[in-house]
Formats: structure tokens, C-alpha cells, sequence
């Protein structure tokens, strides 16, 4: 339990429950202008709800991809960590404000600029694909079977090392 979780704020082509879809370069002038640093990580859109700070904020080819931290000394980080471990909350969404937008074909609005402003954990997205999951830390049986998998194998007909003549005495065996 560090507060560490990831996914997608917003998925690029895909239109959300209020028939807006969010094109690629959407976000590249507010990401470069603001930072990550300079979007706030909020609870439900509540500017009274901090919970914690946005670690890396990027647009690859599906959408924008948002790393997080939530501050586990604020009590309601503690509770949305919990239910982002137990599955009861998973839901990304984004706050901002339209820079440019076009109507499309099918009457869709096409966002073509984004100021962006927060991004909140959220029990219902707009965007059914905007989703966290809470970054998996591995078990430690998992990191011993990765240790014996890159860990040198024993080359045969070799033997082994010759102990060094500068061995401590108390660490000398007797024979």
C-alpha cells in the first residue's frame, strides 16, 4: 500500500457519454505549458478534495497516460487507495476547458485543444475507458523466481573459484 496507481484519463477516438471524443496533440500545449506539476489530482472534481499529485502525465497512442501518487497522511487518499485496491473505484475523468473543437460527421464534438485542469478519480467516468488500476507490487516468491531466472547458471566442467589468499582467518574451514 504506497498510493502508486496508473492508467488512462482519456482515450483518444473514442466518443464518451456526452458525444465528446478527444483527438491525438489534444493536450500537448496545456501538458507543455503546465506540466504535471500543474494539474491537480482530485477526488470526485472536488477542488476540495486533493488526494495527491500526478507524478507523469503523457500522450502516446491511445490517450493520455497518467501515473499517480496519493498523499496516504490525507484520510480520504487512504480511502480512495483501499477501494483502488479492492476494485470498488477504478474511474478516471478529466477537467478542463475547450480550446478548439470542431463538430464531427456524426454530430460528436471533436476536441482539438485542451486546457487541462485536474484529473479526478471518479466512481462513474464519462469516458468508459478511463480507467486506474493501482501499480502491483510483486510478491516476494515472484522476485526470487525472477532472481533464479537471470541469476548465472553453472557452466559444466568448470570448477570453482580458487579461494583468495587473502581470506580472513576467521572465515578459514578446517579440513
Amino acid at each position: 500500500m504506497d498510493g502508486h496507481f496508473s492508467g488512462y484519463a482519456s482515450v483518444f477516438g473514442v466518443p464518451d457519454l456526452g458525444r465528446d471524443v478527444v483527438v491525438p496533440g489534444a493536450f500537448a500545449a496545456s501538458l507543455a505549458r503546465r506540466g504535471a506539476a500543474g494539474v491537480r489530482l482530485l477526488f470526485q472534481h472536488d477542488p476540495a478534495e486533493p488526494i495527491g499529485r500526478w507524478l507523469s502525465l503523457r500522450e502516446d497512442a491511445r490517450g493520455l497516460f497518467a501515473e499517480g501518487q496519493l498523499n496516504l497522511a490525507v484520510q480520504r487518499a487512504r480511502e480512495v487507495d483501499a477501494l483502488l485496491r479492492g476494485g470498488g473505484l477504478d474511474g478516471l475523468s478529466i477537467g478542463f476547458r475547450t480550446l478548439l473543437a470542431r463538430k464531427g460527421a456524426g454530430g460528436e464534438r471533436r476536441l482539438q485543444r485542451i486546457d487541462l485542469w485536474e484529473i479526478s478519480l471518479v466512481t462513474f467516468p464519462l469516458q468508459p475507458g478511463a480507467r486506474a488500476s493501482p501499480d502491483r507490487v510483486p510478491s516476494a516468491e515472484e522476485i526470487r523466481g525472477l532472481a533464479r531466472r537471470i541469476a548465472p547458471k553453472p557452466t559444466a566442467g568448470l570448477k570453482p573459484a580458487v579461494r583468495s589468499r587473502f581470506t580472513h582467518p576467521s572465515h578459514e574451514v578446517a579440513r
